[in-house]
């Protein structure tokens, strides 16, 4: 993914993060679209895209909303960063390796956010568990689909192109 693609990626997501968040109820998404761009990326160009893409996501995000800033950051270039090396030592062309990698970078992200936040006094949580594993499994099927939809896509428009029949003078 080129810099540009990213940080396209990057600002959609932040967009429709905070468009969505204004129309649920309490403000709350289901979804960190934001953390499926930045585990994308990482995924497809490695672990140095992965951290700064999740230092610039996070940073931007933390700005956006009224927690500590730094917080978020933190834990979107942790994920990145992690979720690069997976990337490149494992092979995860399939949807169900991909899956396992959202679910599992949501988890880590959820784990060093809400922990960063109960270390510093800050928050006072009841185990939130279900929400923290819903938010995951829904982060990696917007994962697996976003992957799926990018490979597809380009490969449709070239398929159609070749079997429409073409007109004979």
């Amino acid at each position: 993914m080129r810099a540009a693609g990213v940080i396209l990626a990057t600002v959609v997501a932040l967009t429709l993060q905070t468009v969505l968040g204004r129309f649920l109820i309490g403000g709350t998404v289901a979804v960190d679209l934001v953390l499926v761009v930045v585990v994308y990326a990482a995924l497809l160009s490695g672990p140095v895209t992965g951290l700064l893409t999740g230092t610039f996501a996070g940073l931007i995000q933390d700005y956006l909303s009224t927690g500590v800033v730094g917080i978020g950051a933190l834990a979107k270039t942790l994920v990145g960063f992690i979720a690069g090396i997976i990337g490149t030592q494992f092979i995860v062309a399939q949807p169900l390796p991909r899956f396992v990698v959202f679910l599992g970078a949501s988890l880590l992200h959820a784990t060093i956010f809400i922990g960063l936040y109960v270390l510093l006094g800050l928050w006072q949580l009841d185990a939130p568990y279900t929400a923290v594993l819903g938010q995951g499994t829904a982060n990696a099927v917007v994962g697996v689909v976003a992957f799926q939809l990018a490979e597809f896509l380009p490969g449709a428009v070239e398929r159609r192109r070749l079997t429409r029949p073409r007109l004979r003078r």
